[in-house]
């Protein structure tokens, strides 16, 4: 096995093919890749053998902006036959990996793949017998082993490998499941929610979204990302020259200033979120969320990156650097992690920490 397979949005495959080039250069492994327009996956192809498993052991997946899942596969598996799909993958396993903790059976994010997904769930049950009865799989799910992918491409066509459930994403396919709110102002409110799951880590959840807490919501009308806040028990400024949810307002938990939000200052030296979907261009939100954080009035930020229609991936890497130099100038210590969400559209959910102590992560934050 010496290719690794990124799933991405469809749209998106060339900066998904640009960052892991990009990324794996960084780290000299050097290669090529497999791209094929809104096929929602790319596919990086190592020149040394071994070099593939290193990468995705290596290559911190968090850091990766397009990619919604990484894993070591090795050649296509065509025209399964129809009546022992199970034999040819259980073959590509054996060997490469023993004891895996789960098994996921998976198909790009197109339409092309919705038929797919059927079969995929039936196709799961007897697959994972077979491969438990080799021992490949575990006999019962285990979080801190590697996971089998097989990824259909088409009908009797998949791709067969693994990823490491330390440098991966938990979700099956790449995409946390969130249902939509029915009091929820807009659909907007779901992309918060993912930030939140891809960003915080789930028994962290209490200690950085508790209640009680003070949050600013910069562009906040109708209050799709407010409704995330005030879900959560905190008490938002919402902060829009337009019109705020009704419902969101009875709350008692929400302050409306009729303000721009560039030229907003918070009303209290306690805020410990701020977020931001305003629809500006992207360098200029970058900035004002470097201001807000040089200048202590949050201790993490969740903004969005409006994309333009050419050099994505160049642009966002240009706003990522702004954002890191404003805040090593200044002399903060912080963590900055960028990722295009499945609920994202043309956009980039950005989360900067901000850490009080000379060293970054420890505990002793004031």
């Amino acid at each position: 096995m010496n290719k690794v397979i990124l799933y991405c949005r469809p749209g998106f495959e060339k900066e998904c093919a640009s960052e892991i080039t990009e990324k794996a250069g960084a780290l000299e492994i050097f290669g090529f890749v497999r791209v094929k327009d809104n096929s929602g996956y790319v596919i990086f192809e190592c020149y040394q053998h071994d070099e593939a498993d290193k990468l995705i052991r290596e290559l911190p997946f968090r850091d990766l902006i397009f990619a919604r899942q990484m894993l070591l596969t090795g050649e296509l598996l065509r025209d399964l036959p129809v009546d022992d799909r199970i034999t040819p993958i259980v073959g590509m396993l054996t060997g490469a990996v023993q004891g895996a903790g789960d098994l996921r059976v998976e198909v790009p994010d197109t339409n092309e793949s919705k038929e797919l997904m059927k079969f995929c769930r039936k196709f799961t049950v007897p697959l994972r017998g077979a491969l438990r009865a080799q021992k490949i799989l575990a006999n019962r799910e285990e979080a801190f082993r590697p996971v089998i992918h097989v990824f259909f491409i088409a009908p009797g066509c998949c791709y067969v490998g693994y990823s490491y459930s330390n440098n991966n994403s938990p979700f099956y396919m790449g995409i946390p499941r969130l249902k939509f709110p029915s009091d929820a102002p807009s659909r907007s409110t779901l992309k918060l929610e993912e930030a939140f799951h891809v960003f915080i880590p789930r028994d962290e959840w209490d200690e950085r979204l508790g209640s009680g807490m003070y949050a600013v919501d910069l562009g906040a009308c109708p209050g799709g990302w407010t409704y995330q806040l005030v879900k959560r028990s905190m008490m938002v400024h919402a902060v829009d020259n337009g019109t705020m949810d009704e419902s969101l307002m009875a709350t008692g938990q929400v302050i409306h200033h009729r303000a721009d939000g560039f030229k907003f200052e918070p009303p209290r030296n306690n805020v410990y979120w701020l977020v931001c979907d305003m629809v500006e261009k992207p360098a200029r939100v970058a900035q004002l969320a470097a201001d807000w954080v040089v200048n202590g009035w949050c201790r993490e930020a969740i903004i969005n990156l409006k994309l333009p229609m050419k050099k994505r991936y160049e642009e966002v890497n240009q706003n990522l650097a702004l954002l890191r130099d404003a805040l090593h100038e200044n002399g903060v210590h912080s963590e900055v992690h960028a990722k295009q969400l499945y609920h994202d559209r043309e956009e980039v959910t950005v989360h900067i920490r901000r850490f009080w102590s000379a060293v970054p992560g420890r505990r002793d934050e004031r």
